[in-house]
């Protein structure tokens, strides 16, 4: 059963308790008292106004509220003795009692404690009288300089002087000058202990410990711990400086043995122990303990619990800690970093507005306020410490890397932030394992032997003018043993964008390399230029060998088809600039042209000219990032089989390598008939076309004279594109145009023929002022002819894709989701069945689904306050599951507008009936009042605009012989699902509903059919007998009316 929780506080430690809390299946909601912007309104978080300083009023607040648990964050309410009034009052609370919180409230008493139980820790001495402790501090035969405020000073009452007279400042200030009240009516003098101080933390149930991973902070305020102490500029876990022999040592002689001394003292420790230690060369020395969580130590333990934070903690209170020991993330490191208000730790302003809050959580890290407040619907500072970053990453030197990427994300007037956290673990890591390149990334014999390997593939693309010999400095090409008379050189650079994305994500290397090529040599081709010899740049952040040589055997490969020679190369292994896994590619391409046959000939081009298009191999190399968009928003991804014959998969597809025109171009380009020659790269047709065209002319193409591949067709389809972005984008199925004389059309044409696929596709027009360079007539009925090709294909892509993963929601007996369970069986359905959540404990529904093998949730509404935050839930164990289609069966909840609005177009109802003519609960009963013979069933998508109806089965109770099964047995992506309704009627027949929906090729504006629309859609009609039917069942997607195209059979009973 979920509980409510109240956590005590407002910091960066608090925001962090109730976000570890709120993970909790068994947390309901968490109140923050009185928390920050942070915890406003979070979900599962919210704040309180609760005065935590009236112990009475949080123990009322408590009962209202139905709270089953009270976390205590700071220090000053259980010096205060709040655990134990809300202990008294019957609630439970997570934290020490007053007389054991004496451990941090009383450093006189700490001191003592230590002295009596022999737990190391610094000498010391304590004083109500600043001349005694002077005294002291002159006449101590140890360098007695620090000196502490014996009560709680909000992490700052200690001063470590570096002489005797600065000891002796500090005490006159502490005592006489009241610089922290009264906790300082009490100095403790101590030794000064040498070494690094570590902090270790532990949960104890007053008997057992569970130990935390040892963190470090940082008190001083500026990098390399210079500038004043402060509460905590940032910290890390855990700290590697701690062997696992000094972490159990510590456990020992430090932890333990004060929980043990606290219980034999009567005053059981329950709570978290936190020991602020130094590491000496005599071993590990108390400098202080703290009674909860450190703040910003916090921030980073608890990111590392793997555990259930309210669990442990319910073990702690329960004191049956043994038995439900936590468990930590393992090869992971934490770092959190404070950003601090402009004055820290003195005075500073306040109100200041933060920018950048949801960049730095896309940047995947937790972003935990502390000195903040909402004003405005704005986020705005209000404390010293206004918020921490925590990244965890493998490492210390990653996590580090992320946090500071994520500080300089965030942003408000004066933010003061270190960018050194950690620096002393990153120092000790270095010491011990010693640096080399190869442990800093860059392996050198991995470098060496990709060369040796690659070598061959090198040599196998000399020509005349270079023998392609790879490993020194330069390459070398002599013009005049290529047969070039007077030459004029051409260089082109290119890469092949974010196309790399997808070979990388479908681990396909083999092809991007004639990509790379292509994209260089067909741009020189422009001049008119053979390409002479190819330079490649592969860099990465580790160099995976194999998948270099393949890329690089692909490179070598399109030299060799391009007639140019692969002369040489950079690899760069460069860590931390790349992703594991990623790499990224640069092309260097030089050709040459004898000066009298350079392109493109200006001059000579006029009206009248022919365009002549050749075919492209797909989308070659461009507008990848918008491929990419429209894939992940298709719901496909790169494994999904295309193709009629389904023989390859959508990734393949798009990799089809960018077509290599030079050698099959080059002897036209050279003739003396092309006039222009233009190769359709970024920018598409629109854009490239223009760039070999006198000022003066323009060009008309007509998009019916050449085939587009389908590729293109989904594309436009999926993405909804207009014809001018498809235009200005893609090639469209032309990767170069040539500019010809009219009367030369058709040789040209004869000639490309014999190599490659051409068509005359346009005409060279004048260039009227203010028209455009390029008219691409007929593109989107050119576009439009070939979906149907391009719908076919995609078909027989999701057959053999892998099956929809769908969810269904339910209420009750599940009847329905039987239906379902046993169509998803089948060898020929499209949908899997990966989850079945109900909103009600105990239903039949549960337990059809468990029969079947299928997970279930109970989420019960009436757990939730609202609508919204039930289905916040919903979505996350929908996520949870990879959910791409919810199916609502019987389902008695109105799902909420944020919930509809991200699942739009991906939730589907099921009514019992024929909508619009019977709606609501009673469907079947209006049915048979209605006094029709033939019933169905209708399903809809779900949208904000359409309120979703629950599919309520009354009928199934007051007349037993009416059943309407569902079946969901195709859902395709493009937004044409096929959907089998079975209705059975006793003792006349039995009929068949087969409903295709698709919305290209109905138009209607009403809300549903009439009967003669109704004979105009169906095609087919094996038998007819009496109906009696008023409406034909409207379906709803995204929120508009969508016609039903059906057909109707009937087969006896």
């Amino acid at each position: 059963m979920a509980e409510r929780v109240l956590v005590i506080g407002s910091g960066g430690r608090e925001h962090a308790l109730a976000w570890k809390l709120a993970q909790s299946p068994q947390v309901k909601h968490v109140f923050v008292a009185p928390g920050n912007a942070g915890t406003a309104d979070n979900g599962k978080i919210s704040n309180s106004a609760v005065p935590v300083s009236d112990h009475a009023a949080v123990a009322q607040f408590c009962k209202d509220q139905d709270i089953r648990l009270v976390v205590v964050g700071p220090e000053v309410p259980l010096a205060a003795g709040i655990v134990d009034d809300l202990t008294a009052a019957g609630i439970k609370c997570f934290g020490p009692t007053a007389k054991a919180a004496q451990l941090e409230s009383s450093k006189s008493f700490t001191k003592a404690f230590l002295d009596r139980h022999e737990i190391p820790t610094a000498r010391w001495k304590s004083f109500t009288d600043p001349k005694a402790a002077c005294a002291f501090i002159n006449s101590a035969t140890f360098p007695a300089l620090v000196v502490k405020a014996s009560g709680l000073a909000a992490g700052k009452g200690v001063i470590v002087a570096s002489t005797k007279e600065e000891a002796c400042k500090a005490v006159t200030e502490i005592m006489q000058d009241k610089s922290f009240g009264t906790a300082g009516e009490t100095v403790v003098v101590e030794e000064l202990l040498e070494g690094e101080e570590i902090s270790c933390l532990c949960f104890s149930d007053g008997v057992t410990i569970a130990p935390m991973p040892p963190a470090q902070d940082h008190k001083r305020l500026m990098d390399g711990d210079e500038g004043p102490n402060t509460g905590g500029m940032g910290a890390y876990s855990p700290a590697p400086q701690i062997s696992k022999d000094l972490l159990q040592k510590i456990r020992e002689t430090v932890l333990q043995k004060t929980v043990d001394g606290m219980r034999k003292e009567g005053v059981p420790y329950l709570g978290v122990l936190y020991a602020g230690l130094m590491l000496t060369k005599d071993g590990p020395k108390v400098l202080e303990f703290n009674c909860r969580f450190g703040d910003p130590e916090c921030q980073v333990i608890l990111p590392l619990l793997r555990s259930d934070l309210y669990e442990v903690m319910q073990a702690v209170i329960n004191r049956r800690l043994a038995s439900s020991m936590p468990a930590w993330k393992e090869n992971s490191a934490a770092v959190t970093v404070v950003m601090a208000s402009q004055g820290y730790p003195g005075a500073y302003p306040k109100g200041l507005e933060i920018t950048g809050l949801a960049k730095a959580k896309q940047l995947g890290l937790e972003v935990f306020h502390a000195g903040t407040a909402l004003k405005d619907g704005r986020v705005v500072t209000s404390g010293g410490r206004v918020l921490t970053v925590t990244a965890i990453k493998e490492d210390l030197p990653a996590a580090l890397r992320e946090a500071n990427l994520g500080v300089a994300a965030i942003h408000f007037q004066g933010a003061i932030y270190r960018r050194d956290i950690g620096y002393r673990a990153i120092a000790f890591l270095r010491q011990s394992r010693g640096l080399t390149y190869k442990n800093s990334g860059v392996d050198i014999e991995a470098g060496n032997t990709l060369v040796q390997k690659i070598k061959p593939f090198a040599a196998a693309t000399s020509r005349s003018g270079c023998n392609a010999e790879l490993g020194g400095f330069a390459g070398l090409f002599d013009l005049r043993a290529a047969g070039y008379r007077d030459p004029i050189l051409v260089s082109g650079t290119d890469g092949v964008g974010t196309k790399l994305k997808i070979a990388q994500e479908c681990q396909k290397h083999d092809t991007i390399g004639q990509d790379l090529v292509a994209m260089c040599v067909n741009d020189i081709l422009a001049q008119g230029a053979e390409p002479l010899f190819f330079l490649d740049y592969f860099a990465c952040g580790k160099l995976d060998v194999e998948v270099a040589q393949g890329v690089i055997a692909g490179i070598a490969d399109a030299c060799r088809k391009a007639g140019c020679a692969l002369l040489g190369g950079e690899t760069a292994e460069m860590p931390g600039m790349y992703p594991p896994g990623e790499y990224d590619l640069a092309g260097f391409a030089v050709g040459a042209v004898e000066r009298g046959q350079m392109l493109p000939q200006l001059d000579r081009i006029t009206e009248g000219d022919v365009v002549i298009g050749v075919a492209s191999s797909g989308v070659h190399s461009n507008g990848y990032s918008l491929v990419r968009k429209i894939v992940e928003k298709s719901s496909l991804d790169f494994s999904s089989r295309v193709g009629i014959a389904g023989d390859q998969t959508l990734g393949e597809l798009l990799l089809t390598p960018t077509k290599l025109y030079s050698k099959t171009l080059l002897p036209v380009l050279r003739s003396g008939h092309v006039k222009a020659y233009a190769h359709i790269t970024g920018g598409g047709l629109l854009e490239n076309i223009p760039r070999v065209l006198p000022e003066s002319c323009g060009v008309v193409l007509d998009a019916l004279t050449w085939k587009i591949p389908e590729i293109f067709c989904w594309l436009h389809k999926e993405g909804n594109l207009s014809e001018e972005e498809m235009a200005r984008t893609f090639n469209c199925g032309l990767g170069a145009v040539l500019v010809v004389q009219k009367e030369m059309a058709q040789q040209v044409l004869r000639d490309i023929q014999g190599h490659e696929t051409a068509w005359v596709v346009g005409n060279v027009v004048s260039l009227q002022k203010g028209s455009d360079n390029v008219k691409v007539l007929n593109l989107h009925r050119a576009l439009q002819a070939n979906r149907s090709l391009c719908v076919h294909s995609h078909i027989q892509g999701k057959i053999q894709a892998g099956k929809v993963k769908v969810a269904v929601l339910i209420s009750g007996t599940g009847t329905n989701l039987e239906a379902l369970i046993n169509s998803t069986k089948k060898d020929t359905s499209y949908a899997q069945i990966v989850l079945v959540i109900s909103n009600k404990a105990g239903v039949e529904g549960l337990r059809k689904a468990e029969r079947a093998g299928i997970p279930t949730r109970v989420i019960e509404h009436t757990r939730y306050q609202s609508r919204t935050e039930f289905d916040s839930a919903v979505d996350k164990v929908l996520e949870e599951f990879s959910v791409e289609l919810i199916c609502l069966a019987g389902f008695m909840r109105v799902l909420s507008g944020p919930f509809v609005k991200k699942w739009e177009g991906k939730i589907l109802n099921i009514h019992p009936s024929l909508l619009p003519s019977f709606k609501g609960a009673h469907a079947h009963r209006l049915v048979l009042q209605a006094g029709v013979r033939v019933t169905g069933c209708t399903v809809h998508f779900v949208a904000v605009s359409t309120p979703c109806t629950p599919a309520i089965l009354p009928f199934q109770h007051w007349h037993p012989w009416l059943a309407v099964i569902l079946q969901l047995e195709h859902f395709h992506v493009l937004g044409t699902p096929k959907i089998l309704v079975f209705d059975h009627l006793p003792s006349v027949c039995r009929t068949v509903w087969r409903f295709y929906w698709d919305r290209t090729v109905f138009a209607d504006s009403g809300e549903g059919m009439k009967m003669n629309n109704l004979s105009r859609s169906l095609f087919s009609l094996r038998k007819l007998f009496s109906l009696s039917i008023s409406l034909l069942p409207c379906t709803h997607w995204s929120g508009g009316i969508v016609n039903v195209r059906a057909w109707l059979s009937q087969r006896l009973c």
